[in-house]
């Protein structure tokens, strides 16, 4: 067990440092394509992400996940779960190349199409990578993976600065999502070094597709849920609208999840082992949401006290009124976190039918929130998504306390903990870009220390200063190795 544990450090040192360097490598994309591009541009390739989102969780149908957290998992099961995921990949590839004219029609915009047609082969090239990916999981290569993602994210940005550079408009955007998908199949084949066998009849899959496809219905009403404000926006307010609400998400919401979804590439082996273990695996849960949610807070905390600045700053001229929205996001990436840890939960016990109830339930509160909140245009969705995830965080803990040992209360405390500590640094980083008339770099600067002399001041508070030990401590286990 101690070993594990090692590994489990070790493996969430390499995983934060490839994810720093995934989000340096995004954020510099942002700054550089978003003076190249129109809103209008990433609007189109928002509708057009939209449904390949949708068809990206079908095409897993969970089995990335199923193959992570079987304790044994065959060589034949392997090979039929590769083969399964490539067949539905290459389905939805087709499916997308032909429906493309209709998904231009539901959102009245005849360029959508040949975008659709050209990231539709995104479906083929990761249904191939998915076991692959899963394989390098199961073996805890996570600095494998790590390189992988920074690669392939260095890679797509290349591309796509070249194209938005010649012209291209939004056909750099598809091809950069092309390119980071193939790269990462290279990458993952050359890495596992391995060749499925033929698909075989008699293997034991039942548990492995039961599992999966609840697990896939759960993603797919939780995508929903996350994608139903760009959906409306989309159809009912314009592609200029939806490109500044989808820069002021990405903007917020990438760095985020690739702080966060990772964690789960190390958390889910590891709780797996714990399950024997009630009091370790709730002390794990504890350390692992300060761990996680203490770095977001303070990343949302100072985007929304400086959002005003830091979105001049960073996207240029040309996206006026994303700082109101950026302001949202924050928020929501912050409340997000807080949840994150009881997705662990879910799947860890098996979970799976019962995260779908859960996750139906608050798809459906968001979707009524965002659908009202339109009425006020992009601002008003933004608000609703908002509060959708105020209200969902609190439920989720009430709801899996009643079928998983999870330290509810401790859990609780720690959040608050963490949300108070946001709103207070928050607040400094705003008066202090009220401070400053000049430019806003100059703004943004102040702003962030503000924000920073009121998060040290808030070590002075005992029950802070124990989440911060632990915070450190589970940092330092990441960066030491074996001896």
């Amino acid at each position: 067990m101690e070993e594990l544990g090692r590994r489990a450090a070790r493996g969430a040192g390499v995983t934060v440092a490839g994810q720093v360097a995934r989000v340096v490598v995004q954020m510099l994309s942002v700054v550089v394509l978003a003076r190249l591009l129109t809103p209008s541009d990433y609007g189109v390739i928002a509708m057009v992400l939209v449904v390949v989102g949708v068809g990206e969780v079908v095409r897993d149908l969970g089995l990335s996940t199923a193959a992570v957290r079987t304790r044994t998992l065959t060589e034949a099961q392997r090979s039929n779960l590769f083969w399964a995921n490539a067949l539905i990949g290459a389905a939805l590839m087709t499916a997308l190349v032909v429906s493309a004219p209709l998904v231009g029609a539901i959102f009245g915009r005849d360029d959508v199409v040949p975008v659709a047609r050209l990231v539709a082969v995104v479906f083929l090239l990761n249904g191939l990578a998915a076991q692959l990916r899963a394989d390098l999981q199961r073996r805890l290569r996570f600095g494998s993976l790590a390189a992988v993602d920074v690669g392939s994210q260095v890679a797509g940005a290349v591309v796509a600065i070249v194209l938005a550079v010649g012209g291209a408009g939004v056909g750099a955007l598809a091809a950069q999502q092309v390119t980071q998908s193939f790269v990462v199949l290279v990458a993952c084949a050359a890495l596992c070094r391995w060749v499925p066998s033929r698909p075989r009849r008699g293997v034991p899959m039942g548990e492995l597709w039961r599992f999966g496809g609840s697990l896939a219905a759960s993603q797919i009403a939780v995508y929903i849920g996350n994608n139903v404000d760009a959906l409306v926006i989309g159809t009912r307010l314009g592609p200029t609208a939806l490109g500044l609400y989808d820069r002021a998400y990405r903007l917020v919401m990438t760095p985020v999840s690739q702080v966060r979804s990772p964690t789960t590439t190390i958390a889910l082996p590891v709780l797996s082992r714990l399950v024997e273990e009630p009091e370790r695996l709730r002390r794990y849960l504890v350390r692992a949401q300060l761990a996680l949610a203490y770095p977001v807070m303070i990343g949302a905390a100072m985007l929304v006290g400086t959002a005003g600045s830091a979105t001049e700053v960073l996207l240029g001229d040309g996206w006026d009124g994303a700082a109101p929205l950026v302001r949202f996001m924050a928020t929501s990436a912050l409340l997000q976190t807080l949840a994150y840890v009881c997705y662990w939960v879910y799947l860890v016990f098996g979970l799976s039918s019962l995260l779908l109830r859960y996750t139906l339930l608050t798809v459906a509160l968001k979707v009524v929130l965002v659908v009202v909140g339109s009425t006020w245009g992009v601002v008003g969705v933004a608000a609703a998504y908002t509060l959708a995830h105020t209200l969902e965080w609190p439920l989720s803990l009430v709801w899996l306390s009643r079928h998983a040992p999870i330290p509810g209360r401790r859990l609780a405390v720690g959040a608050l903990h963490i949300l108070g500590v946001g709103a207070v640094v928050a607040l400094g980083a705003h008066v202090g870009t009220l401070l400053v008339d000049g430019p806003a770099w100059l703004a943004l600067l102040v702003g962030l220390a503000a924000g920073t002399v009121l998060l040290v001041a808030a070590l002075v508070l005992a029950p802070i200063r124990r989440d911060a030990a632990d915070v450190v401590d589970v940092v330092r286990a990441a960066l030491v190795r074996r001896r």
